[in-house]
């Protein structure tokens, strides 16, 4: 069970309030009604639309984020079993468990448009398709400026593209406040743990997770490295990090689990108990809350620069 969790966590980091009406209807009016368009995917492929999507079926829950932040989370029919936020997408149809998709449910759906998402077998989306339902697909972000590009593609397809750029500077500001805030800091070292022992994996350079720590003020100890990478508990002794983060949540006491490792008792992070369990979904997910995930981090690494 443990290890299908880290499988389908790994896929899907690999991988709000709703407007009024009236917001709604003037987002949806930047694109004429009656005129086609199109918008390219991430694998190049040109996805035109003869109309602004009305039904939405998504893969990720990265873009279901992005959805509802756009104002459009009304028009999702389908989601992932990983979607619980926002609140309204526990509500929603599942039809993926983010390593396949009940693609005869989909087609039963017959959405206006599928935000797709590059997991599983290569094939996966061909049913839909096939089917004749156009699908739009996400690549995994690694990086900051993916996410950026991945709400103003969806806002592209959506008909909202004010209000994507709405958001992008809305995330950029708070990451510019926290900046300033932690200008001056010393720098601390942390260790970012997305799966424990026996199998710990941590994240490296040119990874979303990395962003997050470089924009919060931290050095990423493992930031040598490339990618979501397996790793052994003397290497993270080798490195002393003064802070540890993990997302688990799998077991009953990742924190604790953490302090009773064989060798750990001399790293700072552990003397000092500078060991925090993070909120995955913020921390692991890249979407319209990267800001938030962002400052989290930096308010628990420089809380008094927060003060």
């Amino acid at each position: 069970m443990k290890k299908k969790l880290l499988l389908s966590s790994l896929l899907l980091i690999c991988a709000v309030g709703c407007q009024s009406d009236e917001d709604k209807t003037e987002a949806h009016e930047e694109q004429p009604e009656g005129q086609s368009y199109t918008v390219t995917d991430d694998r190049g492929e040109d996805i035109t639309f003869e109309k602004i999507p009305e039904t939405v079926v998504s893969l990720a829950p990265s873009n279901t984020e992005i959805l509802f932040e756009l104002g459009v989370g009304e028009n999702v029919v389908g989601v992932t079993e990983f979607d619980f936020y926002p609140e309204e997408a526990n509500e929603i149809e599942k039809v993926s468990d983010s390593q396949t998709i009940d693609a005869e449910r989909i087609i039963e759906l017959n959405p206006d448009v599928v935000i797709g998402y590059t997991i599983g077998a290569p094939d996966t989306l061909d049913p839909l398709e096939d089917a004749g339902i156009p699908v739009f697909v996400i690549h995994s972000a690694a990086n900051f400026e993916d996410v950026y590009s991945d709400i103003e593609q969806i806002a592209e397809v959506m008909g909202v593209t004010e209000r994507g750029e709405e958001i992008i500077t809305n995330i950029q500001a708070q990451m510019e406040e926290v900046a300033t805030k932690v200008a001056e800091a010393e720098e601390k070292d942390v260790y970012f743990e997305i799966s424990p022992s026996p199998d710990i994996y941590t994240t490296g350079a040119n990874t979303f997770q990395q962003e997050i720590i470089k924009a919060a003020g931290l050095n990423n100890v493992f930031a040598n490295e490339e990618g979501w990478l397996k790793i052994d508990e003397e290497q993270v002794i080798d490195r002393n990090p003064d802070l540890i983060a993990t997302t688990v949540t799998y077991t009953e006491d990742p924190v604790g689990e953490i302090k009773g490792r064989a060798g750990w008792g001399g790293i700072a992070a552990v003397e000092n108990e500078e060991i925090y369990l993070l909120e995955a979904d913020i921390m692991d997910r890249p979407g319209p809350r990267i800001g938030e995930a962002v400052e989290h981090l930096a308010q628990i690494a420089y809380p008094e620069k927060f003060e």
